[in-house]
């Protein structure tokens, strides 16, 4: 069986005074797009403090997403760290890096 290996575009959730972890940010992200029909993934980030990191297959528009975050919790950072990332970590980004292995 072959298939393609799908690739996906890495995003960080950050904020300065509201606290990420620890209040069901991503299971409230998880609820959003399944309603909502988007394909996501969503990890707390074990290398950074205070930090979300959700995928979404490459290319995909993210405006409805940070929409989302933004109404749900206000002073929020969403920016993209990594493109085209195939079998993404998201708790720790230097995994991510292929020539490690």
């Amino acid at each position: 069986m072959t298939s393609q290996v799908i690739a996906w575009d890495v995003y960080e959730i950050t904020s300065a005074g509201t606290s990420l972890t620890g209040v069901k940010l991503r299971g409230t992200l998880r609820k959003f797009t399944l309603a909502s029909q988007i394909n996501l993934l969503a990890e707390n980030a074990s290398d950074r403090e205070n930090c979300v990191r959700f995928a979404v297959i490459a290319g995909a528009d993210v405006t409805v997403i940070r929409r989302f975050i933004v109404e749900t919790i206000g002073d929020i950072d969403v920016k993209l760290v990594l493109e085209g990332v195939q079998n993404p970590v998201l708790s720790k980004l230097k995994v991510n890096d292929v020539t490690r292995y």
